[in-house]
């Protein structure tokens, strides 16, 4: 029995050789709490400019939306997004770049913290990864797949996070991230890149992501893509995000996970052993 929840019953199973894992919410959740970061900085800022038009919490949920339908892209493009809803709601011409600099700072003040508490062994890699990230990587990287990540985050702070909590071993190619939230970085351009580079066909590429970009981009070359719906570190392990699993699913997900709590059985399904 397949340990996860079959979106689509006719998935095809393996074997695969290539593996692309997103890295935020998907191995890593040290910046865990960015939406709400996010959204509450854009919903300041609209209320600064007198656009909050509707009942405050309508407005959250609109602009939660704008928001994550671009997860999983470089970052500047939530906010070229969200200049675009200002200039919609007849607001004044708004700096994409200086909004994320704005969202980065207020970010990062909570970040770094929890970098600061991972350098000094007050928390340890695995209270800040998806349950079981490390097996799953271990696991596959033992099956002599190749295993590639790729990040809408800075490269510097996707580098960063994978030293602290110990997967950039499993990723010897390196990290695939925007430079200076270089707009012009893709998850596709990644995924076509791989599947050049290996000489391999898209529906042998196998993709685990918790965004609907990368789910998308897998579907786009004929991959096979997990979601994984994964909740705040501290949840107990096995339990969906609702929200996130119902935007996997519409994005094209074949499966559900909600961390990797059986990730054993969930790689023998995919290769066709059980």
């Amino acid at each position: 029995m397949l340990p996860a929840e079959l979106v689509n019953p006719t998935v095809r199973r393996g074997p695969f050789r290539a593996v692309l894992f997103d890295f935020d919410g998907t191995l890593s959740l040290i910046r865990e709490g960015w939406p709400t970061v996010m959204v509450g900085m854009m919903v300041e800022r609209l209320r600064a400019m007198d656009l909050l038009r509707r009942p405050e919490s309508d407005d959250w949920a609109a602009i939660d939306r704008l928001v994550m339908a671009k997860n999983g892209a470089p970052t500047i493009k939530q906010m070229d997004v969200f200049a675009e809803e200002v200039a919609r709601r007849g607001g004044p011409p708004v700096d994409p770049w200086e909004c994320l600099r704005d969202y980065i700072d207020r970010l990062m003040a909570e970040v770094r913290g929890r970098w600061t508490a991972l350098e000094s062994g007050a928390a340890a890699a695995a209270d800040w990864v998806v349950p079981n990230a490390h097996a799953i990587l271990a696991n596959l990287k033992g099956r002599g797949v190749p295993l590639f990540v790729a990040s809408g985050t800075e490269y510097d702070h996707v580098s960063t996070e994978a030293r602290l909590l110990g997967v950039e071993r499993f990723f010897p190619t390196g990290i695939n991230a925007p430079r200076d939230n270089d707009p012009s970085f893709g998850k596709g351009k990644v995924i076509d890149r791989i599947l050049k580079d290996l000489g391999i066909r898209g529906e042998e590429l196998l993709g685990f992501g918790d965004g609907v970009v990368e789910t998308g981009e897998v579907k786009r070359v004929g991959g096979v893509a997990v979601g994984v719906a994964s909740c705040p570190a501290g949840t107990p392990h096995g339990t969906v995000q609702p929200e996130k699993r119902a935007r996997l699913i519409a994005a094209g997900a074949d499966l559900i996970v909600p961390d990797y709590s059986r990730q054993d059985g969930v790689i023998r399904w995919l290769w066709g052993e059980v």
